[in-house]
């Protein structure tokens, strides 16, 4: 039989074979999709667990479970706050004065860049303190028959000299030596229009200032101000205490802001009253029913993501990206383990969320019953803190818990003391030689407290006792180094002579002293104590000393630090220390978004999927072209053995076809 029929389609074939060797490259694209999508539901829990983290941590602070609240009949007045230590009821005040800052005036100068003097090096002198008896001349604006005692906190002392003897000069190096005052200069439009004002920065009445200058007798001229001498400022505005009377009892302080008056409550004083304002102190539960209210919603908001995540439709008979992913059903176990275990260790009746009307519903849902929750912040408003915030109680009032690790354990720890915490001192053995400080013979007084050094000069003159004390810790204070280093001393007479102390606690806490003035103050062999640290035990196991703060080193309380306020050596009572819930979400929380937890173990075990998806495909694309060439070049050899086929079959035909016919 012939062959014949048309040119086989030869790209048409291998188009239909390729579409079939391309099918794996589908398959696996759909498999890196449903990776990819995994992924992309991964994050979605990753964001909705940040999101319960953010609100959950926030709550782990006790300033959210604030309860007490003091309000103000008239806030214009007095406005107030209340810490949980502030006792309920009403109480009545009336201010009488608010505290102010001394406002200090110079004479008038015709310019405020001229030179003042020669320029020889004055050195100028700062102290603060209390102006008491005599007079004050309204007219004058100066004392008579006053006197000034220094309240020791720092004397300060600056340089003029040729680069800085302007007013301008003056103010400029007044301010940037930060004494804690602050100076300025006026323009008043008169004859002599340009005024020097100084005010110190602190107010109240201990806050006065008194400036003695050595050196140039014009610079002395315009700042030279004692208000118990030569007065050559005019004070405009006296240095005065606040004054407020309350209950019937009259106070006075040197701040406008006024705490522990009235224990637990801060008072920020802010005009002189015409009548009585009342201050009330109550129980307020509205915060931490919105706190509760708050943590409610946020693991609902999870809670809604992970089911959505991973359930099951039976409607329409479709799962989940994330449906039955071991994961997810772990987390979520792991969250109602912590949210069913008890808190331990508060101290108090409240240790379970249904306590307080938080419940979990069948639909892995919380529900709040708030009629519960406000029974329970009525009665027990510090229970209901501590099922959520990590608390430290003690039961000795002179212990304070710190703070603790995370790892540390919830427990009740006894607490025992073997040797209170000290200050450094430096003391004489024996009597002063002296009571009169001269220039250039025994004023030099080089001192090195807790490690920092720094070197005062005391003022001339005879003092008593307790005015040496006072200008010793006076000189020492406001020593440049030791203020930016923030140490501070206490000096005074005691039975022997002159003892400094530090008033750090602590193995750092340390006095030395040298100079002109040490021998006198001292003598050849004071005594010198270096503070002790403080020492003890915490669950029966030494723990660190540091100061005055015990931290544990060992065991399942290591890491809480605790307080030694005060008290004496022996058994100190127990320190509670319970993990809210707050807390212990937050710990699983972190380590499940850890760069080694689940969520992003679980990405990690995907993206590999996927590059491993990914070089599949790339071999079974790289041997397409190989493949479609194969298959191009066996049907087009089919194609020519057809044609060639084709051509032997017609000719036969043509031959057959002229071959003679039988009778």
């Amino acid at each position: 039989m012939p062959i014949g029929g048309a040119a086989l389609d030869v790209s048409g074939i291998v188009g239909q074979l390729m579409t079939i060797e391309q099918r794996p490259i589908a398959a696996l694209n759909k498999k890196e999709a449903a990776y990819q999508a995994k992924i992309s539901a991964y994050g979605g829990i990753s964001g909705a667990l940040s999101g319960f983290q953010t609100a959950v941590q926030d709550l782990s602070k006790p300033d959210k479970f604030k309860t007490i609240k003091a309000t103000s009949s008239e806030p214009a007045a007095l406005t107030t706050q209340a810490s949980d230590k502030a006792s309920t009821g009403t109480h009545t005040i009336a201010v009488t004065a608010l505290a102010q800052a001394q406002k200090l005036v110079g004479a008038g100068k015709t310019s405020d860049t001229a030179n003042i003097g020669t320029g020889a090096a004055s050195k100028i002198t700062f102290d603060f303190g209390n102006i008491s008896g005599g007079t004050f001349d309204t007219e004058t604006g100066t004392y008579k028959d006053s006197a000034f005692t220094s309240n020791a906190q720092g004397i300060k002392t600056i340089t003029i000299d040729a680069s800085n003897n302007t007013l301008q000069g003056i103010r400029d190096s007044i301010n940037a030596a930060k004494l804690g005052i602050k100076a300025s200069i006026i323009n008043d439009g008169s004859d002599y229009p340009y005024t020097l004002t100084l005010s110190p920065e602190n107010i109240g009445s201990s806050n006065s200032i008194k400036i003695s200058v050595t050196g140039d007798d014009e610079i002395a001229d315009l700042l030279a101000h004692d208000p118990a001498a030569t007065q050559n400022l005019t004070q405009t505005v006296a240095a005065q205490n606040s004054s407020i009377n309350v209950d019937g009892v009259t106070v006075s302080k040197a701040s406008n802001t006024i705490a522990e008056v009235i224990p637990g409550v801060t008072m920020d004083l802010l005009k002189i009253t015409d009548k009585p304002v009342t201050i009330t102190i109550a129980n307020d539960g509205s915060i931490i029913t919105s706190a509760v209210q708050g943590f409610v919603k946020s693991f609902n908001d999870l809670n809604k993501t992970l089911q959505d995540l991973s359930a099951y439709n039976p409607a329409t008979k479709q799962g989940a990206i994330l449906q039955g992913d071991s994961t997810v059903r772990l987390l979520q176990s792991q969250i109602r383990a912590i949210l069913n275990t008890p808190i331990s260790n508060t101290g108090g009746s409240i240790t379970t969320l249904s306590q307080i009307g938080v419940t979990i519903q069948k639909d892995g849902a919380m529900a709040l019953d708030t009629s519960k929750l406000d029974a329970a912040i009525k009665n027990n408003p510090t229970d209901v803190a501590s099922l959520f915030t990590t608390i430290g109680k003690s039961s000795n009032s002179n212990i304070s818990y710190s703070s603790a690790m995370p790892n540390t354990n919830a427990g009740s720890y006894p607490v025992k003391v073997t040797q209170m915490a000290t200050h450094g001192t430096l003391s004489s053995r024996e009597e002063l030689e002296s009571l009169i400080i001269d220039e250039g013979d025994n004023d030099q007084l080089n001192v090195t407290i807790n490690g920092v050094s720094s070197s005062v000069e005391l003022a001339a003159g005879q003092y008593s006792f307790d005015g040496l004390a006072n200008e010793i810790q006076a000189k020492i204070n406001g020593a440049e180094k030791l203020v930016a280093a923030g140490i501070t001393v206490s000096v005074k007479h005691g039975e022997s002579g002159m003892i400094i102390t530090s008033n750090a606690y602590g193995s750092k806490s340390t006095v030395e002293a040298s100079g002109s003035a040490a021998l006198n103050l001292f003598g050849k062999n004071p005594e010198r104590t270096t503070g002790l640290d403080v020492a003890g035990t915490i669950n029966g196991t030494e723990a660190k000393g540091s100061a005055q703060m015990l931290t544990s080193k060992d065991g399942v309380a290591s890491g809480i630090k605790v307080n030694i306020n005060g008290g004496a050596v022996g058994e100190r009572g127990q320190l509670n220390y319970s993990q809210g819930y707050a807390h212990k979400l937050n710990t699983l929380i972190s380590a499940v978004l850890a760069k080694d937890g689940q969520i992003e173990s679980k990405k990690h075990g995907l993206n590999s999927s996927i590059k491993d998806v990914a070089n599949r495909r790339d071999k079974v694309e790289q041997g397409l072209p190989l493949q479609e060439a194969r298959f191009r070049k066996q049907y087009s050899t089919l194609e020519t053995t057809l044609s060639n086929m084709s051509k032997t079959s017609n000719y036969l035909s043509q031959q057959l076809s002229n071959l003679p016919r039988p009778y």
